[in-house]
């Protein structure tokens, strides 16, 4: 019996699920914070044991959830502004005032246990193309995603 490949259009059972640690920039979750005029933002490494991947001059945005404290950084946008370790990146957000941050709050049973997290803000269609101009291949936008899965 001979069978039949398939190999356009590709059917929905072939393709592979979106996998997150497949993109860069990622979201990681916040382990520490250090306030002032510019937050100090810790993270721990994400899915697959990746790294924090952010640049210098990228946008950001970070998800507090209430039971972590610090809920005046909830939804608050800022740009990288230096990368003093692996895990860890100082953002142009002023957080003096803010309340203390809770690294291991107490959940009550079936509540909800999303984590405080930091995510690029972005996409391909927006940003300054680089010096090459037209002739780039590549844009070169801070926020934007890059697809790196091992599967293209």
């Amino acid at each position: 019996m001979r069978s039949t490949v398939v190999s356009y259009p590709i059917p929905p059972y072939s393709n592979l699920p979106i996998e997150p640690q497949w993109y860069k920039p990622s979201r990681f979750v916040i382990t520490a914070l250090s306030y002032g005029q510019v937050t100090t933002v810790t993270m721990a490494n994400g899915t697959n044991n990746v790294v924090p991947n952010y640049v210098v001059g990228q946008l950001i945005r970070i998800t507090m959830p209430s039971k972590y404290g610090a809920s005046q950084l909830n939804e608050q946008l800022g740009y990288v502004l230096s990368i003093p370790t692996t895990n860890s990146i100082v953002v142009g957000i002023n957080s003096v005032g803010t309340d203390a941050f809770i690294p291991t709050p107490t959940f009550l049973p079936n509540q909800s246990q999303t984590p405080p997290q930091i995510m690029a803000v972005g996409d391909i269609n927006s940003g300054h193309i680089n010096a090459f101009g037209p002739f780039c291949t590549k844009p070169c936008i801070p926020g934007s995603f890059i697809d790196v899965s091992p599967v293209q």
